[in-house]
Formats: structure tokens, C-alpha cells, sequence
């Protein structure tokens, strides 16, 4: 079967942060909650780089799942930020659904807690209605890897593209030449590898 390379676009993308609450953080065992929260961080620096409208949803916060992780309200006080009252399933509030719709964007980046339901039932919804949606695997936490596994399989085969942070903001840049200190300073950031390999490039270049 041969399917067509639908790639993201700065232009046509939106950044959709589903119930990265505190209490929820707590469940995530698929991924080390260090590495998980810097991945998690990085998308929404990749979201500021390329100026993607993004907007933050939270689950019955007064209750067990918490508060929205404070950096991330910190780093967009300005987006639409939907507290949902109780719906598990984003898509059923209609203010979020309304917000998702605002953006005009027809490509949705998808990350959440957890991942079999936070990220998997808005990211079902949104295919229904014929928004193109990659998830962010590494941006997205549950409980172990047999439940992740299940949500990526349900979500591929029904559609979504799973993507990493990673390779999300390298489908968005496209070429190099574009900016290399501003993307390579992202990347520097959050990879300590990375950081090694733009010191190494910018001791180069300061010399030439």
C-alpha cells in the first residue's frame, strides 16, 4: 500500500497541549519523567520558534489530575487556555473544539497525559473531521509501553502520524539555510549532544 508524505507545515500547523497536569505527570512510567519533561518543554519552544498558534487544555483540574505544569502557562500567557470542567475527551468541550477551529489551521500537533486517552480520543475526533494529525510520541506519556503501544497502533491505523519533538521541528524548518543559530540553539538546549555539536560549529566558524 502506498500512502502520500503529507509533511507539516509552518503555515498550516497548530500545537494542540492536552492535560499536561501535574497530578497526571505522576502516571507517566513509558519514559523517564526528566527526559519527559524536557521533551515535553522543547515542543513548546519548537512552538514559539515557528510562531504556532498553540493552545493549552486542562482535565478537571480542581480534582486529582492538578494543575497545569506552571511552565508551560508561563510560556504562553497569552494562548486560549481551556479548562475543561469534566469532559475526558478534548473534543467533546466546545470551547476547546471553537479554539482548535479559530487557529484556521488544518494540521494539528497533538501532545498530551496520558496518552491512550488525553492524546488518542481529541486526536480520533479531529480525524472525523478531516484535520490532519501528528502526535508527538516523545511529548506524550501513560502509564507503561504496552497501553502506549496500543494508543500509537489505534491512532496510526485510524490516521495520525507519529512524530517525535525532534523531527517535528526539523519537518518544519526544512532547510538549514533558513536559520541555523536559532534552530541549532533550540536543539542545544534541549539534546546535551546536540550542544557539543553547535560549540564544535560555532568555534569553526568563529575562526573562518
Amino acid at each position: 500500500m502506498t500512502t502520500s508524505y503529507n509533511r507539516l507545515d509552518k503555515d498550516q500547523a497548530a500545537v494542540l497541549l492536552v492535560d499536561h497536569q501535574t497530578g497526571l505527570l505522576s502516571l507517566v512510567r513509558d519514559i523517564h519523567p526528566d527526559t519527559f519533561k524536557n521533551n515535553v518543554l522543547a515542543l513548546a519552544d519548537l512552538a514559539q520558534y515557528f510562531r504556532l498558534p498553540t493552545i493549552l487544555t486542562t482535565s478537571f483540574e480542581d480534582g486529582p489530575n492538578g494543575p497545569l505544569v506552571p511552565e508551560l502557562k508561563g510560556m504562553f500567557p497569552d494562548a486560549p487556555y481551556i479548562a475543561r470542567p469534566g469532559q475526558i475527551n478534548a473534543w467533546d468541550n466546545e470551547d476547546f473544539v471553537a479554539s482548535v477551529k479559530a487557529t484556521g489551521k488544518k494540521q494539528l500537533i497533538i501532545a498530551g497525559v496520558v496518552t491512550e486517552v488525553c492524546v488518542a480520543f481529541p486526536t480520533l475526533s479531529a480525524l472525523c473531521e478531516d484535520f490532519e494529525v501528528f502526535v508527538v510520541t516523545d511529548a506524550s506519556g501513560t502509564f507503561n509501553a504496552l497501553t502506549r503501544d496500543s494508543a500509537w497502533d489505534r491512532m496510526s491505523q485510524a490516521g495520525a502520524q507519529l512524530m517525535t519533538w525532534f523531527g517535528v521541528a526539523c519537518e518544519l524548518h526544512r532547510d538549514w539555510r533558513n536559520d541555523i543559530e536559532g534552530l541549532g540553539a533550540l536543539f542545544a538546549n534541549h539534546i546535551p549532544d546536540y550542544r557539543n555539536l553547535i560549540n564544535s560549529y560555532t568555534t569553526l566558524t568563529s575562526k573562518s
